[in-house]
């Protein structure tokens, strides 16, 4: 942002006398406030020197903010904002919308609607479909998962309510009373009332979300009359009453799917719609931290035996702590399967991180004209990873986050729907077909309430920008990858340059998938990957089709790498879980800026800044699993018991795309010899303290 500082000057300077014409030209005849007199008074002048005291004041205290822009910042999902995206916000931050309803942003809602198809498109969503896609902004991905999940849950219970409310209400709806319902398996069509319970709740998504236009165009129901089904909904009746007046005794309590490893959100969720944390199934993931399609399975059959229906089943594409995707091609084969057993839910994929990600697999037009004099090459994601991403099309519901790897400012988080339809599930009043286009705000659709609508202008102007396709986001993604995946490199092979230490990356090597057992193959990788990779320019390794390819399927399946040290001596790893732990501890401690001296001190002091910055946490047995913890124990050699020890570990998120094309070459270089330096201050610090 600093480089192209004249350049944001002038967009903000633009937005800023724009805005005041606005002002003064929107009702020009008016009288203004703060005359020429009112600035010449003393009591103005003394405000306004108190303002620019206390301004300068924040901006010293705003030096100690996160580096998120330097070459050096290897931690989090976090980075620069894109030009557009910031001139995008301050241009209608000045506008103050609220996007909670149109006539409060009629503006700033249609640049929403607009940048939810833009997002719908990109995640591979048919806009011209039937039925079409709809996608909304929130505040982040938290409450994009609640609210995936509400309407889930709602869409769930939803054909018990229409049943009771055609039996009750035989006057309005008597006409609907024989309306079939084509049941999960596809061939069986039985009359919508003689369902029981369990086969109700069981019902394709598409199947419960056509329901109310079908009563309208088929059964000839008047639309406002749909509203007296409302009064037998879940969301009407709560928990507890609707239960006892649908369920009891013929279906058990909701179940939600859902990789062990899962964002801290799904928990909350649960629990804010009474399905409770012990709702939650945690899925066991591989080695690759993957959710496992075998538990899935046996999940599955459980719920079954156990008539416990399932919300949802949520996949994960982009896991917070390593990147790892699940297999949702795959999960989506297990559906089919138990759809022709009459078992149904919706598939809900959790991409706030990596939905942006599906921008590499659009195709752009036009393409592409030229390159900049000095460019990072750009790697596709791995084969398994555009597998996945070629059939996120058929999930139910995506969140994405455009403030993550879409580089805009908070709050933007995102909600996408397959059937649109669905966004009505949440509706406290019936869910009427439509009746028009015409833009009648998205806030009745989802959690908040009040949001800025100076978040849908930064997503938007910086889609129109940095197009959601291959030649903008795409290509951005594509060479943060090749610079993740070459910092992947060059952290797995230190151990060969160092005879003090070891690395064990969390995200295995390829041998390591292919012949897990096989020790001189490891070792035959680790110094191709040093002398064809690390050792390479990137024009070089771009003209190595081999080591490319190689490259392509290190690393991560996205931008986070994982990786712990030991120490050793004559070769020999330290055993002692407690005291590797300790040094991983103290290398997180060391290369991170630690609250104590950055909140009221301004900028760190030279002696006090880290000379990279890096993250830590620690490897839970419980949301891992033993064989993954044993895994890592071998490859540090280190003893613990897999089913109880943690481990600490250190991560790095390489979010910046020119970091190995800097004026001065590879900035890689420099963070491996200054990560070498941590691990070995670390060590020495471990022994000689014991802490």
């Amino acid at each position: 942002m600093a480089e192209n500082q004249q350049v944001l000057t002038e967009l903000i300077n633009d937005a800023l006398n724009k805005h005041c014409e606005d002002r003064k030209n929107f009702y020009p005849n008016d009288p203004e406030y703060v005359s020429d007199e009112i600035k010449e008074s003393q009591a103005y002048q003394d405000s306004v020197e108190v303002l620019r005291s206390e301004h300068t004041k924040l901006l010293k205290r705003l030096e100690g903010s996160v580096p998120f822009f330097s070459y050096r910042y290897q931690a989090h999902m976090l980075w620069d904002h894109t030009l557009p995206s910031i001139a995008g916000y301050f241009a209608a931050m000045l506008y103050n919308q609220n996007n909670v309803a149109a006539e409060a942003s009629p503006v700033t809602t249609r640049l929403e609607e607009e940048v939810g198809l833009d997002l719908c498109r990109m995640l591979g969503y048919d806009e011209a479909g039937t039925p079409a896609p709809w996608g909304h902004l929130t505040c982040d991905g938290t409450v994009a998962n609640l609210e995936a999940l509400w309407s889930a849950r709602n869409l769930m219970y939803y054909p018990l309510a229409v049943a009771e409310a055609i039996r009750r209400h035989q006057d309005a709806l008597g006409t609907a009373r024989d309306i079939t319902v084509r049941l999960a398996n596809g061939q069986d069509e039985p009359r919508l009332l003689d369902l029981d319970a369990w086969e109700s709740v069981n019902l394709p998504v598409d199947e419960v979300l056509g329901l109310p236009n079908r009563m309208v165009k088929k059964c000839h129901i008047q639309p406002d009359d749909l509203r007296l089904i409302n009064e037998f909904t879940l969301q009407y009746l709560g928990y507890e009453a609707f239960q006892r007046r649908f369920l009891d005794g013929q279906v058990g309590d909701p179940a939600v799917l859902v990789t062990a490893t899962m964002h801290y959100s799904w928990p909350k969720a649960a629990s804010i719609l009474g399905i409770g944390q012990g709702g939650l199934i945690p899925i066991d993931v591989d080695l690759d931290a993957r959710a496992t399609e075998g538990c899935v399975r046996a999940k599955l059959d459980s719920c079954m035996q156990d008539r416990r229906p399932v919300v949802c089943h949520v996949a994960v594409l982009g896991s917070t702590e390593q990147s790892a995707i699940d297999p949702l091609e795959r999960m989506l084969v297990v559906r089919e399967e138990f759809h022709r057993r009459n078992v149904s839910y919706p598939i809900h994929v959790d991409a706030a991180w990596g939905g942006y990600f599906a921008a590499m697999r659009r195709k752009p037009s036009p393409p592409s004209d030229g390159q900049l004099p000095r460019e990072t090459p750009a790697v596709e994601m791995s084969r398994y990873a555009n597998r996945q991403y070629d059939c996120l099309n058929r999930a139910d519901s995506i969140t994405i986050d455009p403030h993550k790897a879409g580089f805009v400012p908070y709050p933007a988080g995102g909600l996408c729907y397959r059937n649109g339809a669905q966004k009505k599930m949440v509706l406290f009043s019936a869910p009427y077909i439509d009746q028009g286009s015409s833009t009648v705000g998205v806030g009745k659709y989802g959690v908040e309430g009040s949001k800025p609508g100076a978040a849908a202008a930064s997503v938007y102007l910086s889609h129109r920008v940095i197009t959601a396709d291959q030649n903008g986001y795409g290509k951005i993604l594509g060479q943060a990858l090749f610079n993740s995946k070459r910092l992947y490199a060059a952290v797995v092979t230190m151990g060969l340059d160092n005879p003090d230490f070891l690395v064990a990356p969390c995200q295995r090597l390829p041998v390591e998938r292919t012949s897990p057992d096989d020790e001189e193959a490891l070792k035959g990788q680790l110094r191709f990957i040093k002398e064809r990779i690390v050792d390479r320019s990137n024009n070089d390794l771009k003209a190595d089709t081999e080591a490319m390819g190689l490259l392509a399927e290190l690393g991560s399946d996205q931008l986070i790498i994982a990786y712990a040290f030991n120490s050793r001596s004559d070769d020999m790893p330290n055993p002692n879980l407690t005291t590797t732990n300790l040094i991983n501890r103290r290398i997180a401690r060391k290369l991170a800026i630690l609250p104590e001296i950055a909140v009221a001190e301004g900028m760190p002091k030279t002696e006090q800044r880290p000379t990279m910055i890096v993250s830590g946490s620690q490897l839970d047995p419980s949301l891992y699993g033993q064989d993954y913890m044993r895994f890592l124990m071998k490859r540090l050699g280190v003893r613990g018991d897999p089913t109880k020890d943690s481990i600490d570990y250190l991560l790095s998120c390489t979010m910046d795309p020119w970091m190995t094309s800097t004026v001065d070459g590879n900035f890689i270089d420099n963070l491996r010899e200054l990560l070498a330096e941590a691990v070995r201050e670390a060590i020495l610090h471990v022994a000689r303290e014991g802490f």
